[in-house]
């Protein structure tokens, strides 16, 4: 009976000191995936990952990864124009992570998470000078822009319609525009208030906007896809 004590106590003992290095390795391997993911899409902000399941070094060893959630911080997305537009938060989850041999990349059979835009970065996402806050209803923006008429400065506000087009576009369009029949006013607002901004740029190959709502806290985006790149190319 001792001896199946003394073995018991090793086994515990051996199984807390694998527990250990499992989770120091699993530390290891978070930090630096977050700075390849940071690297990689060359981004300004913070990046935070967090490896789900356990052990993971039988999973290390096996070149796929049961779960890998990302956390990205300010995020600049930049469209074919050049124009950004700065995603504040992208909280994304990777499933069935496939790594290659030498552990430099990997690729999710597929993906999902949420982003949020708040409504300071969407002010300056508009390059137009103008400001843009809730609009009262899911869905809806108010921008408040100043334009010049017969050399007067207008200000005016306007509930605007804010949505997603072909996944990778946020647009926002004003729904009616004060001095709509002046001649030149509609034009003269329109200019300022309504703008498209592609955040394609800022999101990890094969994710995609899916959906798009507005609240009180900012521009919620739903993201998914499949065959989404991790790390590396």
């Amino acid at each position: 009976m001792r001896f199946l004590r003394v073995i018991v106590i090793i086994a515990v003992v051996l199984a807390g000191i694998l527990a250990g290095v499992d989770r120091l390795a699993v530390g290891y391997a978070e930090d630096q995936l977050a700075a390849k993911v940071q690297a990689g899409r060359g981004l300004a902000g913070e990046t935070s990952v967090d490896i789900h399941g356990f052990p993971f070094l039988t999973q290390a060893l096996d070149r796929r990864l049961e779960q890998v959630d990302v956390k990205l911080r300010g995020v600049n997305a930049a469209g074919p124009d050049g124009r950004k537009i700065r995603i504040s938060e992208l909280d994304a989850r990777f499933h069935d992570v496939t790594l290659n041999s030498g552990y430099t990349s990997g690729k999710a059979a597929r993906a999902d998470g949420s982003a949020l835009i708040s409504y300071a970065d969407l002010t300056e996402a508009s390059q137009n000078g103008v400001t843009v806050t809730y609009g009262g209803a899911p869905g809806k923006v108010k921008v408040t822009a100043s334009v010049e008429v017969l050399g007067r400065s207008l200000t005016r506000s306007v509930v605007s319609t804010i949505s997603l087009v072909n996944g990778t576009t946020v647009r926002v369009r004003a729904d009616e525009v004060p001095g709509e029949g002046v001649p030149g006013v509609e034009s003269l607002v329109r200019k300022r208030t309504d703008f498209d901004r592609n955040l394609d740029g800022g999101l990890p190959t094969g994710l995609k906007l899916s959906a798009l709502t507005s609240d009180e806290g900012g521009v919620h985006l739903t993201v998914d896809g499949s065959d989404v790149v991790l790390a590396g190319s």
